[in-house]
């Protein structure tokens, strides 16, 4: 029965072994809290343990992609790329684990399908997929923001006699595709970089595009070890500097503040010419209104459609390669020689924007009224984003209400941190948040950090429950939107919105603007955690 005591018992439960669940334990253990962590993979790693594809690399650079919690980690550490691939991130979140000692608070290969809220205990019953049961005073989701893997429901999917794969849930052994005829469903962030790698080996591929996507070119290289170590020995100062960014990340990056309508045509284009080879996200820093007005974005946005139909000598296909979006309303992406694969003979793009794809056959699929064969089909069909994985438990708050009945017109939350009716429940860069709009590390850290302090302050004053106030929930998801409206991003479906999930609904789900946020939570915590109720204890 719930708060038996002969189930375990812990101050918390932690779900999700990636880097907010590493850290989120590391925090608990150093405030004296007892915890366990649930993790469904085999090992510690979260989006970097499942997203194996070809090509798989972060965004952000590694010297900022990385914890800041340990100097000596901070020092110890050795990056050998300006980004880094999927490999190396997972091998650093292993060396953190080890070196830590992480692992023997953290159950493997196992997963959460339930957590109930027991009202007159202030206690979570949380259940595994092997029907045991823990107690914890507190339940910290730290699901992952793109964790929940997107599989479309296309008729036929069972009847295909090839394999299939999925970007984000990719074999931990290689895949060989050489010499195969293999289909990549998707141009989206995986998609962009998984179709280089598989077309160097592929004897055809096809790749079938609902919506073209912007991408610009990382110029990845190897980290200059003069870099690694100038930005070592100063750290502190590097990681405080990124913190004051609108995205976290990127003070190394020129960013403009000007408007691009007032701007020289000539020097536009120089500038914009200079950001494209520097590579990565600095194309879209470089003027303060690329991000809210339209007349201003669509410079950006010529910009690269007029270097597409540069790289791409079909001209047809170019065309159908050119997004016409606003950029930067979807992530944009960044590539290593993405358009370039498409003038390679042995790679075709079908457009499915209208003509869509029918259904799967045993030899390969239709799509247009056509049939086409292949040995292998790889879905880069991206995730159910920040609401996945939390709605695929069976989360129940006070007088037994599910969280996705709450959220089945829209997540909805304090701070993306706390949920009205759900005592004692955390989400680690939950909807609401800057969470993906961000580096996700600095966002990890700030919530972790938060969430630990709260803890210790409702222990330190005899509190056994907090919930954030519904009041405070609708202010803060009326802010949420507010402030997304001021920019471009809901001019266009996206996963930001949810719109990549048949059925989910449309509501623009993170928030725009690292620093404000940040000041808000201390502004919350500073008052006493305002906007949340907190309660000494009924019993139990």
């Amino acid at each position: 029965m719930p708060g038996s005591p002969k189930i375990p018992q812990y101050d918390a439960v932690v779900v999700g072994a990636g880097f907010a669940g590493m850290y989120m334990l590391y925090r608990l253990r150093k405030a004296g809290f007892s915890a366990r962590v649930f993790e469904g993979g085999s090992g510690v790693g979260g989006t970097w343990y499942w997203n194996r594809y070809p090509g798989a690399r972060c965004d952000v650079e590694s010297m900022e992609y990385s914890y800041e919690f340990s100097e000596e980690l901070q020092q110890e550490w050795e990056w050998t790329e300006r980004y880094p691939a999927q490999p190396e991130i997972l091998r650093y979140a292993n060396y953190v684990a080890d070196r830590f000692d992480l692992r023997k608070d953290i159950q493997f290969d196992t997963r959460i399908t339930a957590a109930t809220f027991d009202e007159g205990t202030d206690r979570w019953i949380v259940r595994t997929d092997e029907g045991a049961e823990v107690s914890a005073r507190f339940v910290i989701m730290a699901t992952g923001c793109l964790s929940s893997a997107n599989t479309p429901a296309l008729e036929g999917i069972e009847d295909f006699e090839g394999e299939t794969f999925h970007t984000g849930r990719w074999p931990h052994e290689r895949v060989d595709f050489t010499g195969k005829r293999v289909a990549v469903i998707g141009t989206g962030s995986s998609g962009i970089q998984a179709i280089p790698v598989i077309a160097e080996e592929a004897a055809d591929l096809v790749v079938f595009q609902r919506t073209a996507n912007y991408s610009v070119p990382a110029r990845n290289k190897p980290l200059d070890p003069e870099l690694q170590r100038s930005i070592k020995d100063r750290y502190a100062d590097f990681r405080a500097r990124n913190r004051l960014m609108p995205f976290a990340f990127g003070s190394n990056t020129p960013i403009g503040e000007t408007s691009a309508l007032d701007a020289d045509p000539h020097e536009l284009e120089r500038d914009l010419e200079e950001r494209w080879e520097r590579g990565g996200f600095a194309l879209l820093w470089g003027y303060g209104d690329f991000g809210t007005n339209r007349q201003a974005n669509e410079k950006a946005a010529s910009f690269v459609r007029r270097k597409i139909r540069h790289i791409v000598r079909d001209p047809a296909v170019a065309e159908l390669l050119s997004p016409k979006q606003v950029i930067g309303c979807k992530r944009l992406c960044l590539d290593t020689n993405y358009f370039e694969t498409f003038n390679q003979p042995n790679v075709h793009l079908v457009d499915v924007s209208e003509k869509k794809i029918e259904r799967l056959t045993p030899q390969g699929l239709i799509a247009g009224g056509k049939r086409y064969e292949f040995d292998c089909i790889v879905f880069a069909t991206g995730f159910d984003a920040m609401t996945g994985s939390l709605l695929k438990i069976d989360i129940k708050g006070k007088r037994g209400e599910a969280l996705r009945d709450k959220w089945s017109a829209g997540p909805r939350t304090y701070l993306g941190l706390g949920v009205a009716g759900f005592p004692n429940l955390f989400t680690i860069s939950g909807p609401g948040s800057p969470s993906v709009l961000t580096n996700m590390i600095v966002s990890i850290q700030q919530h972790v950090e938060w969430i630990t302090d709260c803890l210790v302050h409702m222990r330190d004053h005899g509190y056994s429950r907090i919930e954030a106030n519904e009041r405070a929930e609708d202010e803060w998801v009326g802010h949420v939107n507010a402030v997304a409206n001021t920019t471009l991003y809901p001019s266009c479906n996206s996963w930001y919105l949810g719109s990549n999930v048949p059925g989910k609904t449309r509501v623009f789900m993170p928030l725009v603007g690292f620093p404000p946020y940040v000041e808000k939570c201390n502004e919350v915590a500073t008052k006493g955690y305002e906007g949340f109720t907190l309660e000494r204890a009924t019993g139990g």
